[in-house]
């Protein structure tokens, strides 16, 4: 072996020279321009050091080291890894060659030595050609190597081999299902909120995916050759180019922004990528409602550069499917002449499943046939997907679907028909929405398109989140989704019109983004709608109160005491009759269930459920008359504890001391729980004891009860705690909460006739499995002990925000009102979520010795929407009001 060579020069010289060639990349700029020839010089700098290293290596001229993967394509990225094959004679084995063992590990060294990430391979051809028959993922890597330097023969034949053992079919067979697997990683959608631009639907993974099958069939090597060969058209390669040159540039520069491999359009990043870019905070110029003043919101720099990435993610896979399917036609070899077709009508027809339009000039020659090929797709037995003709026939038909178009009667009435159809309608307009015709039909739907949503708990842009909605409502209607939400599906059995209810969901955000309450614009958008497509009165004025109010369900249930009369009868008088009332509660359940997997729970359904049937009850005539539901209550809870064999006249004791708040404030199981929990345990505390007194015993302070079971309508806890009133007695239970990992979701506060405190806390549990009765002994134990502790409140503990929330901040808001008779006071919080908060908010209220009577705790994703019903001396003394509001800020703001 030759001495070792000092590496210092060659790593200088590498660094300097990759430093320099970023440099040309990091200039802010939104033109591409250049950035294939920056890739590939980096590509040919690592082939150069890599030819240094080989010959110090001393390698026997029979070996050859070779790019493959993505290093093998001659472009490398800013931080990506360098895939290298060495390629070993037949008869080299270095497990037992010492000498060629010590070669290969000094050349692997000197790479990481000089900065160079590498994944490397040592084989021979027949270990290439066996791991590439076994590993579809290896035979991909080596349809793209090239030599770097070594022995030309040996890498030729290599090739040879290679090319033998290539099967086209098997490979775009094996490819296509990779693919499928990994969009569904990504929930099959480009449109994540933190896309990878390389893996992601619609990445850069999407386009490499058409060459390499092109590639093993021999059809082609670039864009180009496709088009040559029939497989593109020059205005599809073209596009493809494009989006191509802005995906790679933005994904080189997340690897200097990152200073590492970085693919994903991160929380942090986006701002940073957006300014090099050249990109600013802008007033955005979307379309406005008929009759309405323009609007200027101000769109950040960060939305406008990821709304260019979605669109051109859209357009990758819309070309994607076109090239796809059209090379998988040319490998069955099938002549078009052949192929058995059925008409389905003389415009199109039905290829085996998919919708072909009978010729590619369909479209221009008769421009209402864009909206029945939809239309088809839904109604026709059989069709399960659109071919790759009429797909470029739709992508080649843009142009087309103008004002004009979408004024044509026909058009409209197509549209509607497709709206009202019984069947297919999430399938079809997501089919819309993917070829682009949805959003330049129904122009105002076309700005929602990859509109990110900066609320910390929508996880999808605003277009998605619609489509979603749609579906979760269309799925109210299918029977065999019916065990999904139970109420909701025995609802919409009963309902007749359908459409109407989704045209509501299309409407509901479709004015998000523009400034202003979207709201009350997509109501207007809605309004003009209807009057366009010749919606019946009625049926308008449903669903242009369903946009301007879906909102208004889930405020009033997260936010305000249900079992307040005066509550119930404001929203009834709201919604006005049982027909809208339905059917908001079901946009209302489907909007909630459409902005992330994580923000509805069982709670949440409960409260809107609690909040549908008292309202039902009032639209019906049954005013709430408190005294005749609390007799109810009493009597089914008297019931129940008579299954529990309680001794007649047992609860009497306690509930001497229950006024009628408490009655209103807990359901019948609830009352019968505490009941049974708390006569058992009060005759067992008044037994005289032989130990010696305490200091709270002598001061009057009874040993706290802490009892808590499975909530039986869904997932977490109900913890029951009944101790002496003391002013800081809800700060200091959330603050045991919040050290053991318990998130509070409700809390209901009581304080009885002789003083205690009988308190109700809904909480959702860290984990909940089947030790869930270890969990229940150690909540009882552990937070009765922190209650009788007494002693000053613990300071909060240190807490971290997450990525999203620093990448997002929401302005900390606190509002205090009082309520209409001004004895208590609601006060609402709203702030970006982190461990302690609630412990915060509680430790202020104590400190100014104000009781919590109601707390509603909403947790949207990273954000909280708090809602308290207060009350206390210092409400009344304006200065001591705002002491409290200053302080809460300051809280909510730490």
């Amino acid at each position: 072996m030759d001495p070792p060579v000092d590496l210092a020069p060659l790593r200088r010289s590498h660094q300097e020279r990759k430093a320099a060639l970023l440099q040309q990349l990091s200039r802010p700029s939104s033109s591409s321009r250049g950035l294939r020839s920056v890739l590939h010089k980096l590509s040919q700098l690592c082939d150069q050091s890599l030819r240094t290293l080989w010959q110090q290596a001393g390698f026997a001229p029979d070996c050859a080291l070779i790019a493959v993967g993505g290093y093998g394509r001659g472009e490398l990225f800013p931080h990506s890894d360098v895939d290298l094959l060495l390629l070993l004679p037949e008869d080299s084995q270095p497990e037992r060659d010492a000498e060629l063992k010590a070669r290969i590990e000094r050349f692997i060294g000197g790479c990481w030595d000089i900065g160079l990430e590498i994944g490397s391979s040592v084989r021979s051809r027949s270990e290439c050609q066996a791991e590439a028959t076994r590993d579809v993922t290896v035979q991909t890597a080596l349809l793209e190597c090239r030599l770097i330097c070594g022995s030309q023969q040996s890498f030729d034949a290599l090739v040879a081999d290679l090319k033998q053992a290539m099967d086209p079919r098997a490979f775009f067979v094996a490819k296509t299902l990779e693919q499928r697997q990994r969009h569904q990683k990504f929930e099959s959608t480009p449109y994540a909120l933190e896309p990878n631009c390389k893996e992601s639907p619609g990445g850069l993974r999407d386009l490499q995916v058409i060459l390499w099958v092109a590639k093993a069939a021999g059809l082609g090597q670039t864009w180009d050759e496709l088009v040559t060969r029939g497989l593109a058209t020059p205005l599809e390669a073209r596009q493809i180019k494009t989006n191509e040159a802005l995906l790679g540039l933005i994904r080189a520069r997340l690897h200097l922004l990152a200073q590492r491999r970085e693919d994903r359009l991160v929380f942090d990043l986006q701002h940073a990528l957006a300014e090099s870019f050249g990109l600013l905070n802008t007033a955005s110029s979307g379309a406005t409602p008929p009759a309405t003043p323009a609007r200027q919101p101000l769109k950040r720099a960060s939305e406008v550069l990821m709304k260019r990435y979605y669109w051109a993610a859209k357009a990758v896979t819309q070309l994607n499917q076109i090239l796809l399917l059209n090379i998988e036609e040319r490998l069955a070899g099938q002549p078009e002449q052949a192929r058995q077709m059925r008409a389905l009508n003389p415009r199109f027809l039905d290829n085996n499943g998919l919708l072909e339009v009978a010729s590619d000039d369909l479209y221009q020659q008769q421009a209402h046939a864009i909206l029945e090929t939809f239309h088809l797709y839904q109604t026709s037995a059989g069709i399960k997907g659109l071919s790759a003709r009429t797909l470029r026939a739709l992508y080649h038909a843009r142009t087309l679907m103008n004002a004009r178009f979408r004024a044509d009667p026909v058009n409209r009435a197509c549209l509607l028909r497709i709206l009202q159809h019984p069947e297919g309608i999430t399938r079809v307009l997501r089919l819309m929405n993917q070829t682009s015709v949805l959003g330049r039909t129904l122009w105002a739907f076309r700005h929602t398109v990859g509109q990110m949503q900066h609320d910390l708990f929508h996880v999808y842009t605003v277009d998605q989140h619609i489509l979603m909605v749609l579906r979760n409502m269309r799925r109210f209607f299918i029977a065999e989704h019916a065990h999904e939400y139970p109420f909701c599906s025995q609802l919409a059995a009963g309902w007749d019109k359908p459409w109407v209810l989704y045209i509501a969901a299309l409407f509901h955000d479709i004015a998000k983004g523009r400034g202003g309450d979207h709201s009350e614009l997509g109501a207007r958008y809605v309004r003009h709608f209807c009057r366009q497509h010749g919606i019946a009165r009625a049926d308008a004025q449903l669903i242009e109160f369903l946009v301007a109010q879906h909102l208004s369900m889930s405020r009033v249930a997260q936010k305000q005491d249900l079992s307040d009369p005066d509550v119930i009868q404001a929203f009834a008088k709201h919604v006005g009759n049982e027909r809208n009332l339905t059917a908001l509660y079901l946009l209302t359940v489907a909007d909630i269930r459409g902005t992330s997997p994580k923000v509805w729970n069982a709670w949440k359904g409960k409260l809107l459920e609690n909040l549908y049937h008292g309202t039902l009850r009032t639209l019906g005539g049954r005013a709430p008359d408190p005294d005749t539901e609390i007799e109810a209550r009493k009597r089914e809870a008297l019931t129940l504890l008579a299954l529990h064999a309680l001794p007649h006249q047992a609860h009497k004791a306690l509930w001497d001391t229950l006024d009628l708040s408490y009655f209103m404030r807990h359901q019948a199981d609830e009352i019968a729980w505490h009941t049974r929990v708390l006569t058992r345990q009060l005759a067992h505390q008044a037994r005289p004891s032989p130990s010696v007194p305490s200091a709270d015993a002598a001061a009057g302070l009874k040993p706290s009860i802490v009892r808590a079971r499975l909530w039986p309508e869904g997932e977490g806890l109900q913890v029951l705690v009944y101790a002496s009133d003391q002013s800081d007695l809800f700060a200091r239970i959330c603050g045991y909460f919040d050290n053991a990992g318990f998130g509070i979701q409700d809390a209901r506060i009581h304080t009885t006739l002789d003083g205690q405190a009988l308190d109700t806390f809904q909480v959702i549990a860290p984990t909940l499995a089947e030790h869930y009765r270890e969990l229940i002994a150690m909540v009882e134990s552990q937070l009765a002990r922190t209650i009788d502790q007494r002693g000053p409140l613990p300071e909060p503990g240190k807490s971290r925000l997450s990525r999203r929330v620093k990448s997002f901040p929401i302005a900390p808001r606190v509002d205090l009102q009082p309520d209409e008779k001004a004895q208590r006071w609601l006060l609402s919080v709203s702030a970006s979520d982190r461990t302690g908060l609630l412990y915060g908010m509680a430790r202020v209220l104590a400190r100014h010795s104000v009781s919590v009577e109601l707390a509603k705790v909403s947790t949207l994703g990273e954000r909280v929407e708090d809602t308290f019903l207060i009350s206390g001396a210092p409400l009344q003394v304006n200065k001591r009001q705002i002491e409290i509001e200053t302080e809460l800020l300051a809280v909510l703001a730490a």
